[in-house]
């Protein structure tokens, strides 16, 4: 039978265990089998590492509609979505909604679980928030891609209070409760949820913690083609970040201070730019803002990249990788799994370490690179890289999805 517009064939001969604890055997041949599918992702407003992932998840099923809280992602960044269909919630619609969606979190539990998936057989989420919340009915395979458990309900909470200006008094008891509320909602809502898959190790820790089942891992795709090799290496220093807080830009360029020697460059914009900017030393560079053409070539020139966050995957350094750029990074985070820079990875090594953000230990992590500099070759740098490929990704999470919900209705078949 062939394959009717907007549907995917199955692949046969698969059986998993799902990271709820379920597993099935495949009860009868899946060759005549098809899956109607939905996506949701959690909103639409920028084309940030998310929406990174969802491309290649929309690529996977062409034909699946799209679901979102809202959608109001510039024209610019709308070429991933060829033109489908796209449902929104009645967020979307609610007053100035465009700037200050995210001011709904109240809301957007009652607005996810408002769509309706009753003609879907297979909903993948895409989620770092209230996508995974959506309600399904018996015998529909959920599969959610997470990137974190809602930051601001479990691991930011005093973070997100003081961007506010909501970390005291009756607004900040008030916030309190309510992320409390959240956070109970967020872990009922994984219950629902057939099978969770991981962006990290660190992500999967996290899952484990705040929702108490396990998650296998599939890394995000990152686009390495577009990150090509460069051998030849020039003397500066490069970090290339949203200069926020957590990002820790300025301890870097404190570092720098200490080493007046070396030339930093630093690409970004934020709400630290300008309290940088008033104490950067002379040599420290700050670009701000450029285009990724820009970007790519310092990334290319540059003798290493310099990586101070504690990312749940953290996509710059992988895109430094596959430059041929060594990394120097802190050893937290979603970094560990991707820059081989410990002493046991030998000749593998891709770059260094560094145990704590603060400018010291950046300083000691940059002198003992250039120790080892000679010993880091660009060509295994690339190679690290080229292991979180969009076609990696592609080909992982469609075969996890397939046997994922081949074992499901094995299972509901026995």
């Amino acid at each position: 039978m062939p394959a009717m517009p907007g549907l995917r064939p199955i692949a046969t001969g698969l059986s998993v265990r799902l990271s709820n604890g379920v597993s099935g055997s495949i009860v009868r041949p899946l060759d005549d089998r098809f899956v109607k599918v939905a996506v949701v992702h959690d909103w639409l407003a920028t084309h940030a590492g998310a929406e990174r992932a969802l491309t290649e998840i929309l690529a996977i099923w062409p034909q699946a509609e799209l679901f979102t809280l809202v959608d109001f992602l510039p024209p610019a960044d709308r070429a991933f979505l060829a033109g489908r269909r796209i449902t929104t919630s009645f967020l979307q619609h609610w007053p100035f909604a465009r700037r200050h969606f995210r001011k709904y979190v109240a809301w957007m539990r009652r607005a996810v679980e408002s769509f309706d998936f009753s003609g879907f057989d297979l909903v993948v989420s895409s989620a770092h928030a209230f996508a995974k919340g959506v309600r399904t009915r018996p015998g529909q395979y959920h599969l959610c891609y997470c990137y974190t458990p809602m930051r601001y309900a479990w691991a930011m909470e005093g973070e997100y209070l003081d961007a506010f200006g909501m970390s005291r008094g009756p607004l900040g008891w008030l916030a309190r409760r309510e992320l409390a509320s959240l956070r109970q909602w967020d872990r009922a809502a994984a219950t629902r949820v057939t099978d969770m898959v991981a962006i990290s190790s660190y992500v999967a820790s996290r899952i484990r913690a705040a929702y108490g089942r396990e998650s296998p891992v599939i890394y995000p795709p990152v686009d390495v083609d577009a990150f090509q090799l460069r051998e030849a290496k020039e003397a500066f220093y490069l970090t290339v970040s949203r200069l926020v807080p957590y990002k820790n830009v300025a301890t870097i360029v404190n570092a720098f201070r200490a080493l007046p020697d070396r030339q930093l460059v630093v690409i970004g914009e934020g709400a630290e730019l300008r309290a940088i900017a008033r104490h950067c030393p002379a040599n420290v560079q700050l670009l701000g803002r450029v285009p990724e053409s820009v970007v790519i070539d310092h990334m290319q020139r540059a003798r290493a990249f310099l990586f101070a966050a504690v990312e749940d995957f953290g996509i710059a350094p992988v895109e430094a990788l596959a430059c041929g750029t060594p990394v120097i990074a802190l050893a937290k985070g979603g970094a560990l799994e991707t820059v081989r820079g410990s002493v046991s990875d030998g000749r593998e090594r891709t770059g260094v370490f560094f145990e704590d953000a603060t400018p010291e230990s950046i300083v000691e992590a940059v002198r003992r690179f250039e120790v080892l500099d000679p010993a880091i070759d660009a060509q295994r740098c690339r190679a690290r890289a080229m292991e979180f490929s969009a076609p990696r990704f592609r080909r992982e999470f469609l075969a996890h999805a397939e046997a994922g919900l081949a074992a499901y209705r094995g299972a509901r078949a026995a």
